[in-house]
């Protein structure tokens, strides 16, 4: 998310037996407090907002032996708050690949996430889970503008909110005549609107990606609901924690490079709470509920993994080194982590399963992001290898054994990996790359204070959301399938 010398981007009742189960198991893992004392101070261990702008050498015919006193002008401190700035100062290479990034993180949800998730539903649920995907896109599309952009990336009066001050994109300018434009204080070399897109679609796929775990017996209505108050009540807030400078948990000194904790534990541990609130699908253990179309769940997979590059290199905010080496980290993780589900299911069930090999890549892409911008290619591998091995084992043995129906394996998958990433980012993290330290202790605050919140806040939203319209489709809308109760329409 920071360019150049940037430390960070940045029915109940069939299921209260498994939510009581998961629910202490959960809290006694986060309420774990971390202690001992950062390895940094906080203003190496907080994200920088932008380097200092470079001084322009003496050309030949300048006089270069010039007298001590004559020392030079005192650069101007980085912005700490959006500001305007003049057209020359604008980076055409930046913001040519931030473009490009925007385009590809939005290629994630539409197509990519609709396609890897629509594939894994049964055929009667196949435009309903598609069109999750493209309604969450042009809902939080409206919101963002309204006021999530606002709320997650501008400094507030606290270190847990952003203010209102950029509501309505009021401040985001483009002025034509003045040869001016605004910057964001976290990406000062490309335009403020190129980045507040470039945050959009990180805030579109977020909640898009719960969805998996509730596929086959939500609402429609309550679904928009539900991701329309989460956007702003969870999503933002733990956003602007921590990538905002000025956010708590940045201050800790808290890495993520590029969402293992605002992105994929916030929307693995709000999954988790979708489906403890639900209860299981109809006929789970009694019926087939294979995947309908393994050709729609492998190009979506492909699309995610080439998209990603976009979510990970994407978030230096620049075209340089870094983004550079966040490519390769993500590529070699998700090669490594492929496999070792692979080998994992080939040796534990007798064959690799197409499933499988891409469920692996799409864990070894969740578990490289927090860590993307700060490890080199050798700790790729090694968060790709565990991220592979563990969310195979939390997506079959534990979810089997815990009883809760993570339909699609949203939290086995992106919560899980999104822990293990963030926990090793602590661990190998490499200074040499990313100009900071950090701990697993350090870590552990991030992870901590997203499942936490989360999970509780996640867990009020959805209990509102029922006593009002209801979250779940009735027992016959549900074998009758969502493509007709909800919208319909059929694939036949």
């Amino acid at each position: 998310m920071g360019n150049g010398l940037r430390a960070s981007k940045r029915g109940w009742s069939e299921s209260h037996a498994p939510a009581a189960a998961v629910t202490g198991l959960l809290l006694a893992l986060a309420f774990v407090s971390p202690a001992g004392v950062w390895a940094q101070t906080a203003s190496s261990a907080a994200p920088a907002t932008s380097p200092a702008p470079a001084v322009t050498a003496p050309t030949a015919t300048e006089p270069t032996a010039a007298a001590p006193a004559a020392a030079a002008p005192a650069a101007a401190p980085a912005p700490t708050a959006p500001t305007v700035v003049k057209f020359a100062d604008i980076n055409s290479g930046d913001t040519a690949w931030m473009l490009t990034s925007s385009a590809l993180v939005l290629m994630m949800t539409i197509p990519g996430l609709a396609l890897f998730y629509g594939g894994m539903v049964r055929k009667k649920n196949v435009l309903a889970t598609l069109m999750q995907s493209f309604a969450i896109t042009c809902l939080v599309t409206i919101l963002w503008w309204l006021v999530g952009y606002s709320l997650a990336f501008t400094p507030g009066s606290t270190a847990y909110l952003g203010s209102f001050g950029h509501a309505l994109f009021n401040g985001v300018v483009y002025l034509h005549d003045a040869s001016k434009l605004s910057v964001s204080h976290l990406g000062t070399t490309i335009p403020e609107t190129v980045y507040a897109m470039f945050q959009l679609t990180f805030a579109i796929i977020t909640p898009a990606l719960i969805c998996g775990s509730f596929a086959e017996r939500m609402k429609f209505s309550a679904m928009l609901w539900f991701m329309g108050i989460w956007l702003l009540a969870v999503y933002c807030p733990i956003a602007h924690w921590v990538w905002e400078p000025s956010g708590w948990l940045a201050v800790k000194g808290v890495l993520d490079f590029a969402g293992g904790t605002v992105v994929h534990i916030n929307a693995g541990i709000a999954g988790l709470a979708s489906a403890l609130m639900l209860g299981k699908r109809q006929g789970l253990g009694r019926e087939s509920m294979a995947p309908h179309n393994l050709t729609l769940t492998v190009i979506g997979a492909s699309l995610l993994w080439v998209g990603w590059f976009g979510f990970n290199a994407g978030s230096a905010v620049a075209a340089d080194g870094r983004a550079g080496m966040a490519f390769a980290a993500t590529q070699i993780a998700t090669a490594a982590a492929a496999l070792a589900w692979m080998f994992t299911e080939w040796a534990t069930k007798g064959k690799p399963s197409v499933l499988g090999i891409a469920s692996g890549a799409v864990a070894g892409l969740v578990a490289i992001t927090p860590a993307s911008g700060f490890v080199g290619p050798s700790s790729a591998v090694i968060i790709g290898v565990a991220a592979g091995v563990i969310c195979y084992l939390s997506s079959t043995s534990v979810k089997r054994a815990l009883g809760y129906d993570d339909s699609l394996d949203a939290f086995g998958v992106h919560c899980i990996g999104g822990i293990i990433g963030a926990l090793l980012t602590g661990a190998l993290v490499s200074k040499d790359i990313s100009g900071v330290d950090s701990t697993v202790l350090t870590q552990l605050w991030g992870v901590g204070a997203t499942l936490i919140y989360g999970f509780i806040m996640s867990m009020l939203i959805l209990k509102l959301v029922d006593m009002t319209i209801g979250l779940r489709v009735t027992a016959d809308e549900e074998r009758q399938g969502l493509d007709i109760t909800q919208h319909g329409e059929s694939i036949e």
